[in-house]
């Protein structure tokens, strides 16, 4: 069942002729509300027009396992807002979500949220351990704004798979028990404990598995020479590496391990660092060198030699990315890097000598991409009230406005500028929203529309900017009375003339 949430906020009610200010503090699972309100004054200035705005900073949040059937509930968002279901209609209860892709409405029957397409969240949030949904309820007749967040819980509909569903393992039949070598790992799109839990290996007399937990989370298993291998007795080993996840229930995936026994070449390359970091631009070039891996081989002639290259497993991504060079182990940019759509690649380099048989060693690369400022801010108009009219009081809100910028850090701090000779500003609110409001009085007999140019500007070196021209009409009210041409008439009438005639 879908869970409800409301996060601490506040909801600021404004009149032309009363003012109230609501304070709402909540628990979360079963919300508490505390409510306190004062009335002042009503403005002497203020006589026959009354407008009430309503900018609601409480935020909701509910809780949802991905895959919910079309039609269901998530929640009473009528009453978890304590809004009238009556009103919803006519108010005009609108949803607007950032996605781009629209997974809810709402019942204006009921006032109930409800799903409306298929929600898969590792198409929303990928790997993320948190996947949050944003929604703004827009309302009218007062304009009121509310944000809520559905919280996209993983449930365990994928199993592990294997990129490489056949792998050949070439051991040396001289190495000791207790030699390591580094198996693939397999993927999982599913998060938590639905991800990858263990590996297991079938059961035989001369390997075991271990796994590896790296700092990042991930699990690397390892097989493990137990028993000293003799090629003249069996020469190849099959084994069957399975993965198991955490769901309920569980889900597995598996890869054939073929283990060829060499003779021979017995010490394989080994890597200077397990792990290899480096940063690099997002706006760096084919060719830019980003770092280099080494490792050395205690052989000597051809069983020393050294060649470098991507491990099995690499994806099709990482290879249109990065290049390394064979004999260097150089690693340089091969393809456009983008901050916004991958900001840590991960991969695997492995060096094999030229030995017979060969012999290989593995290391792991993390390449973290810096964001530069090529992503100009957006500008998004949630709400927009015309015509407005000329008597409305000053810090009427006109517009509720937001901005979008990809960009991280101060690159993607967005601030909001109106032209100074407007006759309205700009009032920050929450989360990247401003307020439009009037600034001055207002004349429709001296301007009958204004069209208002909103400048937005990150903070990036150098800034970026974009702008958005709003149209406000004004409504004319019936604040001039009639007047004559000229104060006075004279007239000079012939006496004796006919009734009716004009003068």
């Amino acid at each position: 069942m879908p869970n409800r949430q409301t996060l601490q906020g506040g909801c600021l009610y404004s009149s032309l002729q009363q003012h109230h200010f609501t304070a709402c503090v909540a628990l979360s699972t079963q919300a508490v509300v505390l409510k306190s309100s004062r009335e002042l004054p009503s403005s002497p200035f203020l006589s026959h027009t009354t407008l009430h705005i309503s900018l609601c900073h409480a935020q909701t949040r509910y809780s949802i396992p991905e895959e919910l059937k079309r039609g269901s509930v998530v929640g009473n968002i009528a009453k978890d807002l304590s809004l009238l279901v009556p009103e919803l209609y006519r108010r005009k209860l609108r949803i607007t979500s950032e996605a781009g892709k629209q997974y809810f409405n709402v019942d204006m029957g009921k006032g109930e949220l409800v799903v409306t397409d298929r929600i898969d969240r590792e198409e929303l949030c990928g790997q993320r351990p948190s996947c949050l949904f944003p929604l703004e309820l827009v309302i009218d007749d007062p304009l009121q704004v509310h944000r809520v967040e559905i919280e996209i819980q993983d449930t365990n509909d994928h199993s592990p798979s294997f990129l490489t569903k056949e792998k050949v393992v070439k051991i040396a039949e001289l190495v000791n028990p207790g030699a390591r070598f580094p198996l693939e790992s397999a993927n999982d799109p599913d998060v938590g404990t639905n991800s990858v839990r263990t590996y297991l290996i079938s059961k035989n007399e001369h390997f075991k598995l271990t796994v590896k937990n790296l700092k990042d989370g991930r699990k690397i298993p390892e097989l493990v020479l137990d028993k000293p291998l003799d090629r003249e007795m069996q020469a190849v080993h099959n084994l069957i590496l399975i993965a198991v996840d955490g769901g309920d229930p569980v889900r597995s995936g598996t890869s054939e391990i073929t283990v060829i026994v060499l003779d021979i070449n017995d010490n394989a390359p080994q890597f200077e660092k397990q792990l290899y970091e480096a940063n690099v631009s997002e706006r760096a070039k084919p060719g830019t060198e980003i770092l280099q891996v080494k490792a050395a081989d205690a052989d000597e002639g051809l069983n020393g030699e050294i060649e470098y290259v991507f491990a099995e497993q690499t994806s099709d991504l990482i290879l249109s990315l990065f290049n390394i060079n064979p004999s260097t182990g150089a690693i340089t940019v091969e393809g456009v890097l983008d901050h916004e759509s991958n900001s840590l690649h991960r991969f695997d380099i492995t060096a094999k000598d030229k030995g017979n048989p060969e012999m290989d060693g593995h290391c792991g690369v993390e390449i973290k991409i810096t964001d530069i400022n090529d992503n100009n801010p957006e500008i998004v108009v949630t709400s927009l009230t015309t015509p407005v009219p000329e008597d409305s009081a000053i810090g009427t809100v006109i517009a509720i406005i937001s901005t979008r910028d990809p960009d991280s850090g101060d690159n993607g701090k967005v601030t909001l500028t109106v032209s100074p000779k407007s006759p309205f500003k700009l009032n920050p609110s929450i989360s990247e929203h401003y307020s439009l409001v009037t600034n001055s009085p207002l004349d429709r007999e001296n301007n009958s529309h204004y069209s208002v140019k909103i400048t937005a500007t990150d903070s990036g070196k150098p800034p970026l900017t974009s702008e958005k021209t709003i149209v406000v009409e004004l409504l004319d009210v019936n604040d001039n009375p009639p007047l004559f041409s000229q104060p006075s008439y004279a007239v000079y009438v012939k006496e004796n003339n006919t009734p009716g005639i004009i003068l």
